[in-house]
């Protein structure tokens, strides 16, 4: 059983996987707004328009799917968010409740995998991004930027875990100020490369088939909202209870969703207009784009383009910390983020320095962990629409509770779900062989040639799953609010 612990706005926040006692739930549901702004403003989200492309759609299918899977992926981190006001707990400790308090640990593995990698992503773009810039400002001659990527390891790495050891109070004040920095410059990028649009050829590119829009679509989904519903709760436990569960739904979707909808649909335009530019995201997203742009605001480009990475990535690492806690593992908050920081600046120099493609490993990894995040998604989504009253706090902590230990129909339908979302998504991407043994359904079927990357599995799980758990644990939650 856990002890409730203030969490007062101290420099370092203490606060762990520990439930945030009732003084400290001072947040309103509007301050959700800030974080998920500031994480998705980054010019990055314009690189997804050279990703949608590449399914072979026209412009106008990959804006109504950008749309459509930005909107709806972040609204599905909404309801998660839920959580976070019911039971003022990080999200993989409310989890428990679905999942069993030693269960849980079975989606809290794949979580925590899935924070570091998409936190690493973050870094290596932030990382690659210095490289080109210094390179297109002439401050590094040739393509011996070697030092200067040391550097700016280093200095993304100190930015991202010194943040997220501070913790939630100091996260808070930081996104709200990178909000209004990073939509300035939004703004000065949209102005300063209107004119690379080409309107002729960009609505010229051809239909792509049902298949290919799905694909895209599952790509966006999996590139957005669904990669960061594993951490959604996190912010919303210092809400109070009686916020309005609405609201916390509405502020969620919006701050997540408005930035990367403008975003994605000019990163779309400039990619359907020029295919070497396209070509050129893949390999350094951020970078590709800033060529774009004239010499004198590359540095401020630079500047802001980093900062926005950090923020994404400071909101990863203080919640895998959060969810390497819930693990079992027994050490201060502060100490978790840091261990987490360690593993990033690693896997940033291993694709920094050693890697030979990036885009490749990036969308093999989306993949891969995207299908039992979806199944878990799907049964932690039931599980709070069917719940009517907030959590009991005692028994997330002990495995004698209302939760017990082991849920055995959750854990059996992730199991079972992830199994058969990887027989249905095909991850044949250059530069990872390693993942080639996914898509056995779509071989049985028949299916490879027509469906094979369209990623049908990532909404098959999310999608059984929330309708077993649904119809198959109506009775449990019932007598678990009942005791």
């Amino acid at each position: 059983m856990s002890d409730k612990i203030a969490a007062g706005p101290a420099l370092i926040e203490r606060a762990g996987i520990d439930i945030i006692p009732e003084s400290d739930r001072g947040a309103k549901p509007r301050d959700l707004f800030w974080p998920w702004f500031a994480a998705n403003v980054s010019v990055f989200g314009m690189s997804y328009g050279s990703f949608v492309l590449g399914f072979g759609v026209s412009l106008w299918q990959a804006t109504v799917v950008s749309v459509i899977g930005i909107v709806v992926s972040f609204f599905l981190c909404g309801l998660i968010a839920i959580a976070g006001k019911r039971g003022s707990a990080p999200t993989m400790v409310l989890s428990r409740a679905a999942f069993g308090v030693q269960g849980q640990k079975l989606p809290g593995i794949v979580s925590w995998l899935t924070s570091i990698g998409w936190e690493t992503s973050l870094a290596i773009t932030a990382v690659l991004a210095t490289g080109t810039i210094l390179r297109t400002l002439g401050w590094v001659n040739g393509d011996d930027d070697t030092a200067v990527k040391i550097i700016a390891t280093i200095a993304v790495a100190v930015l991202i875990v010194g943040a997220s050891v501070l913790g939630y109070h100091t996260i808070m004040k930081l996104q709200s100020v990178l909000t209004w920095l990073t939509g300035a410059m939004t703004v000065l990028f949209l102005i300063f490369t209107f004119d690379a649009i080409d309107w002729t050829t960009a609505f010229s590119r051809p239909d792509g088939t049902f298949a290919q829009t799905v694909g895209a679509l599952v790509m966006v989904m999996t590139g957005f909202g669904l990669g960061w519903i594993n951490i959604a709760a996190d912010w919303s436990r210092y809400q109070k209870r009686t916020a309005s569960d609405a609201q916390i739904v509405a502020w969620n979707t919006i701050g997540g969703s408005v930035a990367p909808v403008i975003l994605v649909f000019f990163g779309l335009l400039l990619a359907a207009s020029d295919d070497d530019l396209a070509a050129a995201v893949g390999g350094d997203p951020i970078g590709a784009l800033a060529t774009l742009l004239p010499p004198w605001l590359l540095f401020p480009f630079l500047v802001v383009a980093i900062l926005t990475l950090v923020s994404g990535a400071v909101l990863g690492i203080y919640s895998s910390g959060l969810t390497l806690l819930s693990l079992g593992i027994r050490i201060a908050r502060p100490a978790a983020a840091a261990v987490d920081g360690v593993i990033l600046t690693t896997g940033t120099i291993f694709v920094v320095f050693f890697a030979t493609s990036f885009i490749g490993p990036f969308q093999s990894f989306l993949i891969t962990l995207g299908v039992p995040m979806a199944s878990w998604a799907g049964i932690l989504i039931a599980d709070i629409l069917r719940r009517r009253t907030d959590y009991d706090e005692a028994a997330l902590f002990d495995s004698r509770g209302r939760y017990g230990a082991v849920d055995a129909l959750s854990i059996g339908t992730m199991l079972v779900a992830t199994a058969i979302g990887w027989g249905f998504v095909m991850n044949q991407i250059p530069g990872t062989p390693w993942n080639d043994w996914q898509g056995y359904f779509l071989d049985l079927l028949g299916w490879r040639d027509d469906w094979g990357y369209a990623n049908l599995g990532v909404l098959f799980a999310l999608v059984l799953s929330f309708l077993v758990t649904w119809f198959g644990r109506a009775g449990t939650i019932r007598r678990q609010e009942q005791v």
